[in-house]
């Protein structure tokens, strides 16, 4: 399935159906007075956030939706039928925006979380309107018109956990080994061209979410690789595991590491303040000392805890599940709360 999180569309609430003008036309009754029922209920345009649904791609292709009108009132105190909702899902983690402000409208963070336009109210009947000196009014209310909005359409993917890095830095294969996520992996750049979702499991009914973010390079905060599209989908993550490769190349493990800080930097100081763990990746191809040596050098540099790690070897995999998982419950006991979701993969 397409990979899509943007998305701007046109929605439009059902419109009330008109009241109706009517009398009672019995034999034997003589001055039946009026009997014209109510417009029923326009219909309303809900929104409502699920964890069946992981993309946005639906709308890419129904960009005007439109709700059902309801109907106008009849004869005999009928009332016209109300018009059904239209239900439209999203993913958890779709914030809508006004097209034209920009305003946040909703955020649908939570399952089953909904927002919805409303469709217009039914006009009155002419029952409704004889009084002792007006016995026979010959008018009805019309139905309220429906409301119309354009909205921009959002995804946040929503994750406890994020793996940053430059491309090929080991992001999918962690992920790969840290839950049943299956990612496409391969040596050469770029092979994550969407962000993917992976339930790590800790223990029995104790599990996070880890989100692989396709590769940043320098100048991604600016729109350079694939970095502008997806940066906002660690802005959730309460945590991130910055991955670095040992490998030796035009820059070092440092100047990479530094260069994605400072891409986050520009792009959200809030989101470059938040707690990292760093991941040194691959580190099967070095030998002991230099890795040693390596992983002291980040943590004097940066000030933070450093996992060697190889998924090749099934080296540190363990430590690296668990520290996280231990940042992950620190916050959710902090925010008192044990909730986690399950989305599927992406």
């Amino acid at each position: 399935m397409r990979f899509v999180d943007e998305v701007e569309i046109t929605v439009s609430s059902g419109t009330g159906g008109n009241g109706h003008v009517a009398f009672r036309r019995e034999s034997k009754v003589p001055r039946g007075g009026p009997s014209g029922g109510d417009g029923g209920r326009g219909g309303s345009v809900i929104f409502r956030a699920t964890r069946m649904r992981n993309t946005l791609v639906d709308f890419r292709w129904s960009r005007i939706i439109r709700a059902q009108n309801g109907e106008r009132g009849m004869d005999k105190d009928m009332y016209g039928r109300a018009a059904d909702d239209s239900v439209l899902l999203v993913p958890l983690g779709t914030m809508l925006h006004d097209a034209e402000t920009g305003e946040l409208v909703a955020d649908l963070n939570t399952d089953g979380a909904e927002w919805r336009l409303e469709g217009g109210r039914g006009g009155r009947g002419n029952i409704h309107f004889a009084t002792p000196t007006r016995r026979t009014p010959e008018f009805a209310e019309e139905g309220k018109p429906g409301e119309e909005r354009k909205l921009r359409l959002e995804l946040k993917i929503l994750a406890d956990v994020g793996l940053l890095g430059y491309p090929n830095a080991g992001k999918s294969t962690l992920i790969s080994r840290m839950s049943a996520a299956r990612p496409k992996i391969a040596d050469y750049p770029f092979t994550t061209l969407h962000p993917n979702l992976g339930v790590v499991s800790v223990g029995v009914g104790e599990s996070y979410v880890v989100a692989d973010i396709p590769g940043l390079i320098e100048g991604a905060s600016e729109g350079k690789g694939l970095g502008h599209q997806f940066l906002k989908h660690v802005e959730r993550c309460a945590l991130y595991l910055h991955l670095v490769s040992c490998e030796e190349g035009p820059q070092s493990p440092l100047e990479r590491l530094r260069a994605i800080d400072a891409e986050l930097l520009k792009y959200d100081e809030d989101v470059a303040n938040r707690e990292q763990i760093v991941v040194l990746t691959k580190c099967d191809i070095i030998d002991e000392e230099s890795r040693d040596a390596l992983v002291a050098e980040l943590a004097k540099a940066t000030g933070r805890r450093v996992i060697p790690i190889s998924a090749v070897a099934g080296l540190g995999l363990k430590e690296v599940t668990f520290a996280a998982w231990q940042r992950v419950k620190e916050r959710r006991d902090a925010a008192g709360t044990n909730d986690v979701s399950e989305p599927p993969t992406l």
